[in-house]
Order: C-alpha cells, then sequence, then structure tokens
C-alpha cells in the first residue's frame, strides 16, 4: 500500500452485464486491479482504448458530477458515463484530501455555466469563464481550483490549450503535486506526458501496462514529424 488519495481500482465484473461494450475494451476487460504509485498517473492510448471510460468511471465512483466540476456539482446536461462506475471500487488512503475537481475538457462549457449559476446562488464572486477565450478560461480554472492535498482528475485538458499554455498548466500539476495532491490525468500531449516523475501506463497493446515517454505515440509520432515534416508529408499525401 501507498500514502496516496487514490490507491487502485478494483473492478467487480459481475457487476457489469454480459452484453455491455465494457467487456470488448481490451485494456479494460482484462484488468481486475490497477495500482497507483505516484501522484501523477498518466493514462496515454490510441482514441477508444479506454482512457476516458476508467477515468470517468473513476471520478464518479469517487463522487464527482460526470460532466466535471467539484464534489458539489450535481447539473446534468446529458447523462452518458458508463455503468463501470458502479461495478469499481476505489482502495483510498488513510487521510481525507483537503480539496478535488474532475476536469474534462469536452464538456468544460457545462461546467463554466454551472459555476456562474453556483456562484450566484452562493453569493459569491463567479470567474465570469464565458468572457474569456476557452484557452483562458479552461487555465484559469485550473489555476483557480489546483490546490495542495487535492485529488484531480484530467481528461484531455490539452484540447482547450497552446502548447506556451500546456507549458503553463504542466508547471500548475507539478507545483500542486509537490503539495501531496495526486492527478490522474488522460492526455495525447507529448508536452504534458513529459511531466517529470509521472508514471505513464498504455492502454494500448490489449492491456495497460507502463511505458516509458519516449516509447509513446505521442511523443515517437511528434518527433518524427518535428524532424522530418517534409518528407514525411510527401510520402503521406502522395499515397
Amino acid at each position: 500500500m501507498n500514502d496516496l488519495h487514490i490507491q487502485g481500482v478494483t473492478i467487480d465484473w459481475d457487476k457489469i452485464e454480459r452484453g455491455s461494450y465494457l467487456r470488448e475494451i481490451e485494456a479494460i476487460k482484462g484488468l481486475d486491479y490497477l495500482e497507483f504509485h505516484k501522484n501523477i498517473t498518466i493514462f496515454v492510448g490510441e482514441n477508444g482504448s479506454g482512457k476516458s471510460t476508467l477515468l470517468e468511471a473513476i471520478a464518479v465512483n469517487y463522487g464527482f458530477n460526470p460532466e466535471g466540476g467539484t464534489k458539489n456539482y450535481s447539473f446534468s446536461t446529458y447523462d452518458s458515463h458508463s455503468e463501470l462506475c458502479d461495478a469499481i471500487r476505489l482502495s483510498k488512503g488513510y487521510k481525507k484530501p483537503g480539496w478535488g475537481y474532475f476536469l474534462r475538457a469536452e464538456s468544460f462549457y457545462n461546467v463554466a455555466s454551472a459555476e456562474e449559476a453556483y456562484s450566484r446562488e452562493g453569493g459569491t464572486a463567479p470567474q465570469h469563464f464565458h468572457e474569456h477565450s476557452h484557452g483562458e478560461s479552461f487555465l484559469q480554472l485550473a489555476q483557480t481550483n489546483f490546490k495542495g492535498d487535492g485529488v484531480y482528475l484530467l481528461d484531455e485538458p490539452e484540447a482547450a490549450l497552446s502548447p506556451q499554455r500546456q507549458l503553463t498548466l504542466l508547471i500548475e500539476i507539478v507545483n500542486c503535486a509537490r503539495e501531496d495532491s495526486q492527478f490522474i490525468i488522460v492526455t495525447h500531449s507529448p508536452i504534458l506526458l513529459g511531466i517529470p516523475g509521472a508514471e505513464i501506463l498504455s492502454f494500448d497493446e490489449g492491456r495497460i501496462h507502463p511505458i516509458e515517454y519516449e516509447d509513446t505515440d505521442s511523443y515517437q509520432i511528434t518527433k518524427l514529424f518535428v524532424e522530418n515534416r517534409e518528407q514525411l508529408l510527401k510520402r503521406l499525401l502522395s499515397e
């Protein structure tokens, strides 16, 4: 065992219907227990490999709203989360975190709208996320909510951010993790994948397994493109 807030995930497959699509996801269908070893864990893999599905299940089981936000957010615009959240059990540390946030790029607009409503109801100053660009408001939300001793689940945060802003987010994550916060992140970004000391778990090859930064497709393809752009495009576009 370790001293992380979320130490691991167990899946009870008896709680998942026989015909469920979850049983067709190669990386997940053979999974009984997944242990986290570091306070920054990154899920990487091809589209459809199960990364976001597992992250969402962890978030909902932990008490977060499926579309994102803190544990206090309870709105719903579209009920799309899978039954996996009811079939998993989280192994939690002895210490309760002081804060937490589930941040996902695809439903950020809904979270920003909910934040405005909750602020008015609670009599606090709203952040006015809709008055800024998507990237600016996304980063502002992260900077406002990332604190020490917390749990943060991030689903493809790079989707809203320029490379420069991804570096800013990387700094925020590292500094927050140094203050005993835990992050589980789904990303394709070679920048965020480069977070020092993070454990990278690949969902490719039909199983969840540790992988080195330089062995990820995100790194290798980006490196190939940057170093051989003209030759690569010439070959691809001529096929």
